[in-house]
This record gives C-alpha cells, sequence and structure tokens, in this order.
C-alpha cells in the first residue's frame, strides 16, 4: 500500500526500552476533498530513510498496516493498529523545474525591430 501526500510533521529517532528499539514518526497530509492526516512510524534502520526530506515536501509513503490484541489485566481485549512504512519518495523534481535552467523575464530580451530587411528572407530554399 501507498500513501502519498505532503510532510507535515517529521519527528526525530527515539529509542525505546532497553533493547535499543528505535522509532520515528512522520505526519503526512493526503491531497484530496478532504485532506487526511496520518501518522506513519518508521522502525529501526528505516529511520534513517527520513534524514533528506523535510516538512512541506510531496512525498509517496510505501507502507504496511500492523495490528495487535492486548488484553489489560481485568481481562478486557482491545486491539490496536499501527502503519509501518519501509520506504520513502520524493514527488518533487529536483531543484523544482528539472533540469531546465529559470527562464529570465522579459525585461531581459531585446526587441526583435532591431533586424535589416536583407536578413529578412535568409530561407535557404
Amino acid at each position: 500500500m501507498e500513501i502519498q501526500g505532503k510532510i507535515k510533521v517529521l519527528g526525530e529517532t527515539k529509542t525505546v526500552g532497553s533493547g535499543g528499539f528505535r522509532k520515528r514518526e512522520v505526519v503526512v497530509t493526503t491531497e484530496e476533498q478532504y485532506p487526511q492526516h496520518i501518522l506513519v512510524e518508521f522502525t529501526q534502520d528505516k529511520t534513517d530513510l527520513l534524514n533528506n526530506f523535510q516538512i512541506g515536501q510531496a512525498v509517496k509513503i510505501s507502507i504496511n498496516l500492523r495490528g495487535r490484541e492486548w488484553t489489560s489485566p481485568q481481562g478486557e481485549v482491545k486491539y490496536f493498529n499501527s502503519i509501518q512504512g519501509w520506504r520513502i519518495e520524493n514527488l518533487q523534481p529536483e531543484g523544482g523545474q528539472g533540469n531546465m535552467p529559470p527562464v529570465p523575464p522579459m525585461e531581459a530580451f531585446e526587441p526583435a525591430d532591431n533586424l535589416n530587411e536583407e536578413d529578412h528572407d535568409d530561407l535557404p530554399f
């Protein structure tokens, strides 16, 4: 499964428990009629995948849905879901415009009315 949207929150890597379990959370806001704010967890070595991303960046995240069952000390059973990311891709072209340099403003160009009449018809046929 995949989620697409813009990064709204980019959390820091946290170490949980005595075993050194690492996790990092990112919130992605979808771009649809009713935008959703989706929390995605990256764990262990996948936390490093977020290092090159910034808030506001458009991304596509490949995810797995995880679910688990928990029984309270009173015997009540509860279910929890989480969204775990395993890949993230930038959806914006590098530099904003791909490999094309920016176009100068119109004022930077000279008008074409200074051509000679002889240059007007220089076609070879």
